[in-house]
């Protein structure tokens, strides 16, 4: 006889002796009010930092030239606006948006503190609306208020983001593998 296999939260049995981690929350989970802790942190890289640079072609002496920074008052370049936002929203999508078939929209955007490389950032999502949607019958509207901290709990940056979620979560994740 078989016994009863004990399956993990964040999990979920796909086979006998095998699961499978969980991916996003659903429409039904993400209920307004809910504050969402996300980890691991990270620690900005000058690798990241430098590539980030480059792709975007930004030559801003603030992020790139210790001497300029010197002579503004920053004791050395800042990290890019852009890495900042983007680090912290991808910590976000595992639990939040990790089953969205898209972003409607990234509003209100601020940045509060300068981050430069070596500091670890951590993020928060606080749900601030969710709804069916009335044009995707089978997607709900996820509305977040998202903030980065640095290692001191200093806000970085700040923003609310919308996005698309499955309504019926465990249907989704069944048709996609997830």
């Amino acid at each position: 006889m078989q016994q009863a296999q004990r399956v993990p939260a964040g999990f979920r049995p796909v086979e006998d002796g095998r699961i499978r981690e969980v991916v996003g929350l659903g429409l039904d989970d993400l209920v307004p009010g809910l504050a969402i802790e996300h980890r691991p942190a990270r620690t900005v890289t000058e690798t990241e930092h430098v590539q980030v640079l480059a792709l975007m072609g930004n030559e801003a002496p603030i992020h790139s030239d210790t001497e300029y920074c010197r002579r503004t008052g920053h004791p050395c370049v800042l990290v890019c606006g852009m890495l900042t936002l983007n680090i912290v929203l991808g910590m976000t999508v595992r639990t939040t948006s990790g089953m969205t078939s898209g972003n409607l929209a990234l509003d209100e955007v601020r940045w509060k503190t300068p981050v430069h490389v070596g500091d670890t950032l951590s993020a928060r999502s606080t749900v601030l609306a969710a709804r069916r949607s009335s044009s995707r019958l089978d997607q709900g509207i996820v509305t977040c208020r998202v903030e980065g901290f640095n290692q001191h709990g200093e806000v970085v940056v700040t923003g609310t983001r919308t996005f698309f979620v499955p309504a019926d979560p465990a249907a989704h994740r069944d048709a996609t593998g997830y």
